[in-house]
């Protein structure tokens, strides 16, 4: 564990870059390219997760995508979001689904986004096109503030999930829920030990190494979430044990870190 994911000066390193994309993947982001250029106005595109790190699995990983907008994404925005991920997803059986995110500017470079989405694009994104606004954000260090501020907000998170899965989903969006679900708890139990660490990573095996340094009691748990990440399961058992498990990680952490308050202050 000799890297933790840092620069000369402690700051949390840029994960990704587009030249580690693989080559399975590189017409689909070709694609995504032009699909976006031609539906929004004013815009700049970021990829993230496994892909820009070199870590996706074709056929197994998916396409993570955000948008940012000059303005505020309306209704029609998210429209066309949806309609460039179900062209995307039908189009390229390399990637298992795609998932595009909108937001604006303004937001994003506000105060109380700054340890959160702000973060999130300065760290986690990687720019493919359009205005990249790293440079107008501030380094970020693994400190118990960033953990709160991206993190804090889990029990609710939960309360969400729980909500979404009494909605009656089908298999296809249980599925979804589930890693989505999967990725946060482990993300979370990431960044709950993140400041006694002392560094960043997003790569889930060391994750699990790190995390269970600190709780070993979560090594099987914790594994059964990280296989769930990765591949899906539309079973309501599945969906059931991130949320228990979840349940620990989110005292734990209110306990340890505490809980983003509303305006992110």
């Amino acid at each position: 564990m000799g890297d933790r994911g840092l620069d000369a000066d402690g700051f949390i390193r840029r994960e990704g870059s587009l030249d580690r994309i693989a080559a399975p993947f590189t017409g689909l982001v070709a694609e995504l390219r032009a699909r976006v250029r031609a539906a929004y106005p004013q815009k700049s595109l970021y990829v993230y997760g496994s892909l820009p790190r070199g870590a996706a699995v074709p056929g197994r990983s998916d396409l993570d995508a955000m948008v940012v907008l000059d303005r505020e994404p309306t209704e029609a925005d998210r429209a066309a979001g949806r309609d460039i991920e179900a062209a995307l997803d039908d189009a390229h059986p390399v990637v298992d689904g795609v998932g595009i995110l909108l937001d604006s500017r303004e937001r994003l470079l506000s105060p109380a986004e700054r340890h959160d989405g702000g973060f999130f694009v300065k760290c986690l994104c990687t720019p493919v096109f359009g205005e990249d606004l790293a440079p107008l954000l501030p380094g970020y260090r693994p400190t118990r503030r960033l953990a709160r501020d991206t993190n804090g907000e889990i029990g609710e998170a939960l309360a969400r999930a729980r909500s979404r899965r009494s909605d009656g989903l089908g298999p296809a969006d249980r599925a979804r829920l589930c890693r989505w679900l999967a990725r946060k708890v482990t993300r979370t139990a990431f960044t709950l030990v993140m400041p006694r660490w002392g560094g960043w990573t997003s790569d889930m095996d060391l994750t699990h190494e790190v995390v269970c340094g600190y709780y070993p009691d979560w090594d099987a748990p914790l594994r059964r979430l990280i296989d769930l990440a990765r591949t899906p399961s539309d079973a309501h058992e599945a969906v059931e044990q991130v949320l228990a498990f979840g349940d620990q990680v989110a005292a734990e952490y209110a306990a340890e870190i505490g809980v983003k308050p509303p305006s992110g202050q």
